[in-house]
């Protein structure tokens, strides 16, 4: 069982988009302080993306020409996807997602590029940020377990940075999905 009370995101960073006519794409960069290899471990192994991702893999994504089924947290049916780059410990591709490692110290300088309809940029620029403190959590021991899907548009600080992305990106925050108290 884990305690997510003392957990509460910081305040959006990191992010950046990338506009080319209707596709955008959203950049997110995270200094983690773990080696490339124990990141990249935490990006393809399906054990490891059930603790923080937010989708679920049926196999690994750490070989090129791997298919795999992703299911979305909160989505009723699976996505096939093909891994199209696999370069350990280094670069990972695979459908509108593209991970790059960069050895930084004893550290590891994460980036990640996902093409997102633009009405929803801010929303998956807070998804991922908790994503990431999620992942950054479960490297260094202290899983607090996975926040994503509606969950994650339960908890406040989802909402907070939601707002503050959409502020950084110059758009207009999505309206709140129905049900979601704001704590």
């Amino acid at each position: 069982m884990t305690d997510r009370e003392p957990y509460t995101p910081g305040p959006a960073s990191g992010a950046q988009v990338r506009k080319d006519g209707e596709k955008w794409t959203l950049i997110l960069v995270r200094e983690l302080r773990h080696p490339p290899e124990k990141v990249w471990l935490a990006l393809t192994d399906p054990a490891h993306l059930r603790e923080w991702a937010p989708f679920v893999a049926d196999g690994s994504l750490g070989t090129v020409g791997s298919k795999v089924n992703l299911t979305w947290v909160g989505a009723p049916t699976p996505i096939e996807t093909t891994v199209t780059r696999a370069d350990a410990p280094s670069l990972l591709e695979y459908n509108d997602i593209r991970w790059e490692l960069e050895a930084l110290g004893g550290g590891t300088r994460l980036t990640l590029w996902h093409s997102i309809d633009r009405r929803f940029i801010s929303w998956g620029a807070a998804g991922w940020h908790i994503c990431f403190d999620v992942l950054e959590r479960l490297l260094t021991g202290e899983p607090i377990g996975r926040i994503a899907g509606s969950e994650a548009m339960k908890f406040g600080g989802w909402q907070r940075l939601t707002a503050e992305y959409a502020k950084q990106f110059g758009v207009e925050t999505p309206g709140w999905a129905p049900n979601a108290p704001k704590r």
